[in-house]
């Protein structure tokens, strides 16, 4: 007697199924967006910065992820601008805003819809952008990404956490500018690391493991003095930045112009 076949399939497809995981933590990440949203509206502003932290650690982790178990799709892209919009866009601006702007006025509610919508412009472009063939400009960012940006805005507040404020700031000016310069940076063509395509020797391999413990080590105990630290060492860097990808730049336009004569010499 012919036995029935068990054709019972949870996800009929496999590529299908690998996309539920990097698509799961995705959609964490916008949870944990507008739950920080929820703790601003408290007065927990301390709660609503780890948010920001958490949802960015996942930004970074699901597109590899993806990456790693072949998982990739569009739905998955678009998916995770959305996220960016709303966990680095929205979120940042209304933790400020509950935090100084709403003393502003008018004007900081301004602010606010000219950093979201910066954010929103800047990853439209970085959608378009993405479908580019890969050249060495993939490992620099057009202008700042999302995340960073997210995490820029909120640097008034993390000061301020952290107790290095040992000087007397005046926040209704510094968080303003703030704004308006990350802002021109989002959607500026500002070239800025990309780190995406870092490749570590294997015999480094060891102190990096050792380097991600203590990093996480001490931002667990000293958490807003870690988060100040890395967010100057950032902003450090965006100039250093700047003049590597102008270096690179002249490089690779002194071989092509090499590579065009040798050309005319042969023809």
């Amino acid at each position: 007697m012919e036995q029935p076949k068990n054709n019972l399939k949870l996800v009929a497809d496999k590529k299908k199924a690998r996309m539920i995981l990097p698509n799961m933590l995705t959609l964490i990440g916008v949870c944990i967006g507008l739950t920080s949203i929820r703790f601003a509206l408290d007065g927990r502003f301390e709660f609503a910065i780890i948010a920001i932290i958490f949802a960015a650690l996942i930004d970074g982790l699901d597109g590899r992820i993806a990456r790693l178990i072949k998982g990739t799709s569009k739905v998955g892209k678009e998916l995770d601008s959305l996220t960016d919009m709303i966990s680095f866009g929205v979120a940042p601006a209304f933790i400020m805003y509950f935090w100084k702007l709403n003393s502003l006025g008018r004007f900081g509610w301004l602010l606010c819809l000219v950093f979201v919508i910066c954010v929103a412009l800047r990853l439209a472009r970085f959608n378009v952008n993405s479908n580019q063939e890969p050249s060495w400009r993939d490992n620099f960012f057009e202008g700042v990404p999302s995340p960073a940006g997210g995490i820029l805005v909120l640097t008034p507040l993390i000061v301020s956490l952290s107790g290095f404020n040992f000087i007397k700031l005046n926040y209704d000016l510094i968080v303003p500018i703030f704004f308006v310069v990350t802002s021109f940076l989002l959607i500026s063509k500002f070239p800025s690391y990309s780190f995406k395509k870092i490749v570590i020797p294997r015999r480094t391999t060891i102190f990096l493991l050792f380097g991600i413990v203590l990093f996480f080590g001490l931002l667990l105990i000293y958490t807003f003095n870690v988060i100040a630290i890395s967010t100057l060492v950032y902003l450090i860097l965006l100039p250093v930045s700047y003049f590597h990808y102008q270096k690179i730049k002249k490089k690779h336009e002194k071989d092509k112009i090499q590579d065009e004569d040798d050309l005319e010499d042969v023809l």
